[in-house]
């Protein structure tokens, strides 16, 4: 499974239920945008989960703020050149503020960003420079030292770990096991933490062999304030394929103190092949629902028949909560096969859940070419089936692509109100079909029920068919 699929499925686990805001005409014009909000999510959240402080955006120094500094002309370019992404020539330029101007009120922040610019630029010699420079800073000035340099320093060091510096590697496995000090009464602080997040994303590039002992002793530690730092390691291992990975993240989500460290655990099996034992002890013996819930996602990444038929065992359990089988109901809609097809439309027959039923709808109509849209038109026409699951199932049948030939017959031959207003919604929605559009214009002209040819006006109007301008004049002058 690729992490674009991993990605969407974790926007789309988030918004359960669907729930976006609905037409003035139609409950189910909620659904037509689920795919396309589902990817802007996860789109939106490719940074927060996999970006490491390397690829963060480039702070830009601050303004300018002494004018009357020998130095300002001077720190204007440099900070120009930086904002430009031309390190080379911003590294250069702040080289030259303490150089010459060593009283400037610019000269320590100068040095801090001359090493940011030589850190960015990349190449080793630049980052054996950068090093120098932020020693020399240390020595200067404690205060921009303690608030930015130190972190800096970690990540210039990880990036030279990552080619070699047996110093550096070090170092960053001092950095990233270091105990915080104790401070009795006082509050977790991130601040603090900076250094370690910034040691332990250097580890992501070194081997599993050095990277895996320090991940460990960072996931045993136990305070609260190392709940962030667990996180974040419980990533980096599921990213190191080793014989342990699995049973490491399965210890995290059994005995990690903090809840969100645990579901993380959970979370990331799924990128760990051969976890579909370990996720199915998690859904047998944990009575946690957000746990099972990633649980539930992660056995859907799994590419294994075992994975699948675990979803499937899940969904058909009466004893489980409703909501988290509309889930495994939802993954299962998620991997295309036959065995999950049958499945569906087998649950579907047995259960009177009502929004199980409708979620089973859903699932079905996301593989299509397995007969799902004649199907979805059968459970539509049933005059026994509840009307709102008729209506969704119409719906979820329109947007698979079943012909409007058949869509125009079916209203021409149906009686229910309801059920011909869900067809003009359902026209409404493949307005670049021509034969759509000329099937609402006749609903338009020549419906008896004055309200549903106003329904039909509606949606035309939404439309971007070039013969609606007309249509409505003419309506006027009539």
């Amino acid at each position: 499974m690729t992490m674009r699929t991993l990605l969407t499925a974790a926007a789309i686990i988030s918004s359960a239920g669907f729930g976006i805001s609905h037409s003035p005409a139609s409950h189910d014009s909620s659904y037509s945008s689920v795919a396309s909000l589902a990817q802007t999510s996860a789109n939106a959240d490719l940074g927060v989960v996999f970006a490491s402080l390397d690829q963060q955006a480039n702070p830009l120094p601050p303004e300018p703020w002494a004018k009357a500094d020998p130095a300002d002309s001077l720190y204007r370019l440099a900070r120009e050149a930086m904002s430009r992404g031309d390190y080379k020539r911003a590294a250069e330029l702040f080289h030259r503020i303490p150089e010459r101007y060593p009283q400037s009120a610019y000269a320590s922040q100068s040095i801090y960003y001359e090493a940011f610019a030589l850190y960015r630029s990349g190449s080793e010699d630049d980052l054996n420079t950068a090093r120098d420079r932020l020693n020399q800073l240390k020595q200067r000035d404690a205060k921009i030292w303690k608030s930015d340099g130190a972190v800096l320093l970690t990540r210039v060091c990880g990036e030279l770990a990552k080619r070699g510096d047996e110093s550096c590697a070090a170092d960053i496995q001092t950095t990233a096991q270091k105990d915080p000090p104790v401070q009795a009464n006082q509050p977790c602080s991130e601040e603090g933490n900076e250094d370690k997040i910034a040691a332990i994303d250097a580890l992501m590039q070194m081997d599993a062999e050095r990277a895996m002992p320090i991940l460990k002793k960072v996931l045993a530690r136990r305070d609260a304030c190392s709940a962030s730092l667990r996180e974040k390691a419980v990533f980096l291992v599921s990213q190191k394929r080793t014989p342990e990975t699995a049973n490491i993240l399965m210890d995290v989500a059994r005995t990690d103190p903090d809840q969100d460290v645990r579901e993380k655990a959970v979370f990331w099996l799924s990128q760990v092949p051969g976890s579909t034992g370990l996720l199915e002890e998690i859904l047998k013996g944990n009575g946690d629902e957000n746990i099972k819930e990633k649980a539930l996602f992660s056995l859907s990444q799994q590419n294994e028949p075992r994975a699948a038929q675990s979803l499937r065992d899940f969904a058909a359990r009466e004893s489980e909560n409703a909501d988290l089988r509309e889930k495994a109901i939802f993954w299962l809609g998620q991997r295309r096969s036959t065995e999950n097809t049958e499945f569906l439309r087998t649950l579907y027959s047995r259960l009177t859940n009502e929004d199980l039923k409708e979620k089973i709808l859903f699932s079905l109509s996301q593989q299509q070419g397995a007969g799902n849209e004649q199907w979805l038109m059968n459970i539509a026409v049933n005059p026994k089936e509840d009307i709102e699951l008729r209506k969704k199932a119409l719906f979820w049948a329109g947007q698979s692509g079943v012909a409007i030939s058949e869509m125009s017959k079916l209203y021409d031959r149906m009686n229910d109100t309801e059920m011909k207003e869900q067809i003009i919604f359902v026209l409404s929605q493949r307005q670049h079909d021509p034969a759509a559009m000329d099937k609402m214009f006749d609903i338009a002209k020549n419906e008896k029920d004055a309200e549903l040819r106003k329904k039909a006006i509606f949606w035309l109007g939404q439309s971007r068919d070039p013969r609606v301008q007309q249509f409505l004049i003419d309506l006027i002058n009539k």
